[in-house]
């Protein structure tokens, strides 16, 4: 409100938001449902810290889990996280300490995780399963991070860190008796380096990704590169240069806000790529008035000499609303979706804001990935849905209730998809 002789009168408006947040689950997507229990509180005790119960019961297992985790641990900025979970295919255990670089002008940060995970990898084509396998997972990484902060709106960081990261595969029974193709075992250990690049340039905005609630979108350049050597002599199941990679920009014109992101991971082992994946997209918002809202967004992956495990699906559980869940298979991918939304100033029993979304979704695979059945070309559908905002949780949560209608396929599809879903966006 005012600034004078070095001090700053700031005008701070609080909202009350429920932390507890009890409740069942029940999902449906790609004519599958999901169902669940949770118990959640963000604010454990008036302590800062969160606890969650859960229990889950979707396509893949079953089973329960708890969480624990403190951003502020004796009201520091070292954030703990500690996670277990007892599930049909396995176990999962983890645990991190992070001090992480909590803003623009932090100069220093660290972590540690470990992580190790048992359960069943399934593989999908056309909605069925058609192969599965063990698969465990142990990864423990630790490194630090250093920067000279924030100069000129700009953020450059460097992280130095080591990575022991292994997958152990066995064979399960599936629909055939036996598994037909098993990955191959896979280790490595290696050190890695990097760099990281943040511009300092945001956007408030309302009533684009939310129902009534203030969003922060990020506009600046952001970029990473990471570069880490794993070698067979050190114990890594090949001598491999492990690459990852990310770029994300955004754009503002008039009432029009572009949003681009891209990234990249593989790794280069006897001059070839394998596991190389890229993804990119671009996010596309028209604000037509105080409640219209048009939204569009293209999405395309590309992978190269992917790892048996790593598939890259598409249907009614990523995007394409109106086919069953894990439709097609390939290595490669592309899809557009465009909504018409609405926001609604309905705000019943002060506990929900209410919004709706008219769709229209476009997309395919290529390629010819083990097992998997040729790609059926351009599939479409169109929808329409309702949108339930919780104002009164901390999670910024919203519930997705749709109907979708395939346009291709064929006939041995549903003719009508409905869909329930919990999502952090509208």
């Amino acid at each position: 409100m005012r600034y004078e002789d070095g001090k700053v009168d700031l005008k701070v408006t609080t909202r009350d938001v429920w932390t507890l947040n009890p409740g069942f689950n029940f999902s449906r997507s790609g004519g599958t449902n999901s169902t669940g229990a949770k118990l959640e509180d963000a604010n454990l005790l008036g302590t800062g810290a969160s606890l969650k119960f859960s229990y889950e019961n979707n396509v893949d297992r079953s089973g329960s889990s708890v969480e624990l985790s403190d951003n502020h641990v004796l009201n520091s900025w070292t954030q703990v996280g500690l996670s277990y979970g007892n599930f049909s295919d396995g176990e999962m255990r983890g645990i991190t300490v992070t001090r992480p670089f909590y803003a623009l002008d932090t100069r220093t940060a660290g972590s540690f995780a470990a992580l190790n995970d048992t359960q069943v990898d399934p593989l999908y084509d056309q909605g069925k399963l058609i192969d599965q396998f063990q698969d465990r997972h142990e990864l423990v990484q630790a490194y630090y991070g250093w920067s000279a902060g924030l100069k000129d709106g700009w953020v450059h960081r460097w992280t130095a860190g080591l990575t022991y990261d292994e997958h152990a595969f066995a064979p399960v029974s599936n629909i055939n008796g036996t598994t037909s193709l098993l990955p191959e075992d896979r280790r490595f250990t290696y050190p890695f380096i990097e760099w990281d690049l943040v511009q300092d340039n945001y956007l408030k905005l309302w009533n684009h990704d939310q129902i009534g609630r203030t969003e922060d979108y990020e506009l600046g350049v952001t970029a990473s590169a990471r570069l880490g050597w794993a070698a067979a002599g050190l114990g890594s199941s090949a001598s491999a240069l492990i690459m990852n990679a990310t770029a994300n920009k955004g754009f503002r014109a008039g009432n029009s806000t572009l949003l681009l992101n891209s990234d990249f991971s593989g790794r280069l082992e006897h001059g070839s790529l394998e596991n190389g994946l890229m993804d990119a997209s671009a996010r596309y918002y028209v604000e037509q008035s105080k409640n219209w809202l048009f939204f569009g967004t293209f999405a395309a992956t590309k992978g190269w000499n992917l790892d048996l495990d790593n598939q890259i699906l598409l249907g009614g559980d990523n995007g394409l609303r109106g086919y069953p869940l894990r439709f097609q298979d390939g290595t490669a991918r592309a899809l557009f979706s465009a909504e018409q939304r609405y926001f609604t100033d309905w705000y019943p029993f002060r506990l929900f804001r209410v919004g709706g979304a008219i769709f229209y979704d476009m997309g395919r695979t290529w390629g010819d990935p083990p097992l998997a059945q040729p790609s059926l070309g351009i599939l479409k559908d169109v929808g329409f849905g309702l949108r339930f905002g919780n104002a009164r949780s901390g999670l910024g949560n919203v519930i997705h209730v749709d109907l979708a209608f395939p346009l291709d396929g064929g006939s041995g599809i549903s003719k009508v998809q409905f869909l329930v879903q919990t999502e952090a966006t509208f």
